[in-house]
């Protein structure tokens, strides 16, 4: 990690006291906003030193549930991982694939509501309260353009997972406040194109290093352009992103994933946005029940590859294996495609500490894989202590993503033109892949690339938690997912009514104008 970023970070420390007065869920706890342990704020919004402090809190928020490491446990979801049954980080995810998806369930679907809403609350409790510490407009708006940006993350979680929600533009400070209808889907997708111009507008260009950036506010903006299939929207930005030439795919696929890695400029160069930890005092084990990444996935095994993922890994030829020379029966995962050995822990492979030489106990699983991307090696044997250490940070958007966005994007408007093979062969060349450039006879039609761009993108974001958002929006998740089993046999199960997930029970008794989605009432 970079000085700069260190110092942002230590202002967490600082803010632990003003954190308190920032909103939280849909509840009466949503109105507590000045607790005896909380900053008056009378006497706070005085400094500039003091913004950033409050800026730091709101960040903070991205910490904890799926808007932090945990997001990984979104594959869960889908055809790439099976969620242990003793995975109380994030509960009932099992349940949520085998049609158990109801207003009622608790565990990881309130959390995918409630985080989004704490991020909103502290962002606009910032937002309502900057200009009080009286610092020129142009540093304001830089200030409220990061904040605007993490609010925009916010909604575009809430409206990919459902739809049409409640928009909260300032900090709420009466409980009537809250009880208010739901915003259409398009009024909630344009609220978060407004904070996200807003932020394009003002953020600073520049290299990612801790605060949101312009690009990080482009390429968020891409996504959700994306995700509303607006492809030439999505193309102009993602061209610009490209042209400006300040990001770069790291030398490393593997180093994106660790603490040490992430701290190299060769690495860190593709990272435009992060969840950040810093041990020891920023670390994953905030909170009760969370391990961290190397506890809950290389001890615990909480989140086990799908053999249906490992065989999507081509030949180091760019082949599938019943069509390559390389591939040997007897040892199947032999000359795969490198990001494989990077991403999952295949049978008979022995994890051995690269500094100290140790081993240690992991869990057996029940897909026969463990996942290795996010596990750091360095830290084995995995013990408690470990957890207080874990500290590798989430990433959100990173230059591959921008790159595979734009090939996808190109290729629903113009097909396969030489543009979308060669943003394709950047991300499959890429130093220690190195992977042949795509079949341009085989790929040679828009149905055939498309397929061929979702499959990339399954491999290169493999665990990441990106897969399940990018079934639903290629609107697949319904004809895909009933397909697969787990490892119990039970069939999954996605119907059309869950492209929306439901209100919670609770959060429809604290808002009666609150409706709910269509197919769970």
């Amino acid at each position: 990690m970079n000085l700069t970023m260190k110092g942002f970070k230590i202002l967490i420390l600082a803010m632990v006291a003003s954190i308190m007065m920032f909103g939280g869920s849909c509840n009466k706890d949503f109105l507590d906003k000045n607790p005896k342990n909380s900053v008056s704020n009378e006497v706070f919004w005085t400094s500039q030193k003091d913004v950033e402090t409050a800026l730091a809190g709101v960040y903070y928020r991205l910490q904890e549930n799926f808007l932090g490491y945990e997001r990984v446990y979104l594959d869960a979801l889908t055809d790439n991982a099976f969620a242990d049954p003793g995975n109380n980080t994030q509960s009932n995810l099992n349940v949520m694939t085998t049609g158990g998806i109801s207003p009622g369930l608790g565990g990881a679907l309130p959390n995918i509501y409630s985080t989004p809403y704490k991020l909103i609350s502290s962002a606009n409790y910032f937002l309502d309260n900057v200009d009080r510490a009286l610092l020129s407009e142009q540093i304001v708006n830089v200030y409220k353009a990061e904040a605007r940006f993490l609010r925009a993350l916010a909604y575009f979680d809430l409206v990919q997972s459902f739809g049409g929600v409640v928009v909260y533009r300032n900090f709420l400070t009466k409980l009537e406040d809250i009880r208010i209808q739901k915003s259409t889907e398009e009024e909630v997708y344009a609220f978060i194109h407004e904070d996200l111009d807003f932020a394009i507008a003002h953020l600073p260009t520049g290299l990612y290093k801790g605060h949101a950036v312009k690009a990080s506010a482009q390429g968020i903006k891409a996504r959700v352009y994306m995700t509303q299939q607006n492809w030439q929207a999505a193309r102009t930005l993602l061209e610009e992103i490209i042209a400006d030439n300040t990001f770069s795919l790291a030398d490393s696929y593997e180093d994106l994933f660790t603490t040490d890695g992430q701290a190299k400029a060769s690495v860190s160069r593709e990272i435009m946005f992060a969840t950040q930890y810093l041990a020891p005092n920023s670390v994953h084990r905030l909170r009760p029940g969370a391990g961290g990444l190397d506890i809950e996935l290389g001890w615990f095994a909480l989140m086990q590859p799908y053999k249906n993922l490992v065989d999507a890994y081509e030949m180091k030829d760019g082949k599938l294996p019943e069509e390559s020379a390389y591939y040997d029966a007897e040892n199947p995962y032999r000359n795969r495609d490198p990001r494989l050995y990077a991403t999952v822990k295949l049978p008979g492979d022995e994890w051995v500490n690269p500094v100290t030489g140790e081993t240690g106990e992991i869990y057996n699983t029940y897909t026969g894989f463990h996942t290795k991307k996010w596990v750091d090696l360095r830290r084995l044997p995995f013990v408690n202590e470990t957890a207080r250490q874990s500290d590798q940070d989430y990433i959100h958007l990173r230059y591959a993503d921008i790159i595979l966005m734009y090939a996808e994007a190109v290729n629903e408007l113009d097909g396969p033109l030489d543009a979308v093979y060669n943003q394709l062969n950047r991300v499959r060349g890429r130093s220690g892949v190195d992977l042949p450039e795509v079949d341009r006879a085989k790929y040679n039609s828009k149905d055939k690339l498309r397929d061929y761009i979702r499959h990339e993108r399954r491999i290169e974001f493999a665990l990441e938690g990106h897969r399940y958002n990018d079934l639903k929006r290629w609107k697949i998740a319904h004809m895909l997912l009933p397909t697969l089993k787990n490892p119990s046999g039970v069939s999954y199960v996605f119907k059309e009514h869950n492209y929306r997930l439901p209100f919670s029970i609770t959060e429809l008794d604290n808002n009666p104008q609150l409706e709910q989605n269509e197919g769970y009432r």
